[in-house]
């Protein structure tokens, strides 16, 4: 992790899903050699942030994959209550751990391993200060992890239910940022089985 120059910078990794879809145990398959949660881990360690908050479920064998996996850094592991909420609980929980006054937070999926480690920083170029938002998008598709100003962060710490922060984009309106890539791993996710080998 470095600081992106005078400006600070968090990291959210979203792994507390159940993985229904997949059949349980979806972050820890195997994916080109690693449990798959290691691609999201390694970009959100490798991008700007001086903090990674990693969001997981009462998940034991997960939460011993990831501390084999952060070798290079001190990523904070939050334990979402109850993950059937869904994606905007998990996203709550997580950026309460993160302070208020930094100037932003990305927030990554932990079932996407394959964004590349130039998005980051190229999200941050395109933030309209601490009051914008941006994602890359790919062929018209916007993906993720999305970087929120450090004013969004009292609004993601309330949000709840499985919306995430959809709704918070929207009312980004003009502030929102698509960033254009020619990175398809900003699209990809793991859903079930056979998504491991689509790719």
């Amino acid at each position: 992790m470095a600081e992106s120059e005078s400006r600070r910078f968090a990291a959210i990794v979203l792994a507390a899903g159940l993985g229904a879809r997949f059949g349980g145990g979806k972050l820890l398959a195997p994916f080109r050699g690693r449990p798959l949660i290691a691609g999201a881990l390694a970009t959100a360690f490798e991008s700007p942030a001086f903090s990674v908050v990693v969001a997981i479920g009462n998940d034991a064998e997960l939460e011993a994959a990831i501390r084999r996996l952060d070798k290079r850094a001190d990523a904070r592991l939050v334990k979402v209550a109850d993950p059937t909420r869904g994606m905007g609980a998990s996203l709550a929980a997580a950026a309460r751990a993160v302070p208020t006054d930094i100037d932003g937070v990305f927030v990554f999926l932990g079932d996407m391993p394959l964004v590349g480690t130039e998005v980051a920083p190229a999200l941050i170029r395109a933030l309209t200060g601490r009051s914008g938002i941006a994602a890359p998008s790919h062929a018209g598709k916007r993906g993720h992890p999305v970087l929120f100003g450090g004013d969004w962060i009292p609004a993601l710490r309330a949000l709840d239910g499985d919306a995430g922060a959809q709704g918070l984009i929207r009312q980004a309106g003009e502030r929102f940022i698509a960033v254009e890539t020619d990175n398809a791993g900003v699209l990809f996710d793991i859903d079930r089985p056979a998504d491991i080998h689509r790719v």
